[in-house]
């Protein structure tokens, strides 16, 4: 009988250290994360149905949230709101200081290169607070699986 619980203490003492070893690490790794800001992609291939929809809901984030780190991207059809000069065609306002507003937040805007190229479209054409990446699509991909940036459609 004495062998049996020898054997019972053990297996008591090994299954504790075990789970306060899990729990050690789980703490850990909810802290990492709680001190972690909120990392997101708002995707804009659209910039009529999406430009001025979208950068009012990145001001109100950023608003609620201040340290979170946004990445915009654009392609397709999206571009359009980064090209100097451009305006929201239903309400006449001009997107330009709306996005320098955002980019003094920490705000990145990238346009995809393969957008640039199929419609024919030089860089120089693009505010001063426009990035630039290879492909929108792929980009969004990355930061989605690689980055863990959570993705907003507007």
């Amino acid at each position: 009988m004495k062998v049996q619980m020898s054997k019972l203490a053990k297996l008591f003492i090994n299954t504790m250290l075990v789970g306060c070893t899990f729990l050690g690490f789980a703490l850990n790794v909810h802290a990492q994360q709680a001190a972690s800001p909120t990392k997101v992609v708002y995707h804009i291939d659209d910039a009529e149905s999406q430009g001025l929809k979208g950068l009012r809901n990145i001001r109100n984030h950023l608003d609620v949230s201040p340290t979170t780190q946004i990445i915009v991207v654009t392609h397709a059809n999206g571009i359009d709101m980064l090209i100097e000069g451009a305006k929201d065609k239903k309400n006449n306002v001009e997107y330009a200081p709306l996005i320098g507003a955002l980019k003094s937040r920490g705000v990145r805007f990238e346009v995809c290169e393969i957008t640039l190229k199929n419609r024919g479209i030089k860089k120089d054409v693009f505010i001063l607070d426009a990035d630039f990446t290879p492909s929108g699509v792929v980009r969004i991909a990355d930061l989605q699986v690689k980055d863990h940036y959570a993705y907003i459609k507007p």
